[in-house]
């Protein structure tokens, strides 16, 4: 069992900057893929990016460049780092972990969930 709590959330304006960050408990997070989903008000949950146990990464064209995921297994945290925000970024974002060493885009790959953090990007 692997439970996982996000932090960092919070309000910024357009071009900001925000640093999420997902705690996991267990000592097997190193044997994790991760992976980052949002879902905005009245739309479907969808893939921001993933990191595999070694640290290939994968991202959605849409956040490609301006985000980027990051993991330390010592630490058993996942960090995502949003920079030039938009509007449209605007999402309650969700961590998630899968039973497998590799990334995958995939609501369904994903066997645990944390509860979600807000972000609003708004001036």
């Amino acid at each position: 069992q692997v439970q996982l709590v996000e932090s960092g959330g919070g309000l910024v304006q357009p071009g900001g900057s925000l640093r999420l960050s997902c705690a996991a408990s267990g000592r097997t997070f190193s044997n994790y893929a991760m992976g980052w989903f949002r879902q905005a008000p009245g739309k479907e949950r969808e893939f921001v990016a993933s990191i595999s146990w070694s640290s290939s990464t994968y991202y959605a064209d849409s956040v490609k460049g301006r985000f980027t995921i990051s993991r330390d297994n010592a630490k058993n945290t996942v960090w995502l780092q949003m920079n030039s925000l938009k509007p449209e970024d605007t999402a309650v974002y969700y961590c998630a972990a899968r039973r497998s060493l590799y990334y995958s885009t995939k609501i369904h790959d994903y066997d645990y969930w944390g509860q979600g953090t807000q972000v609003t990007v708004s001036s």
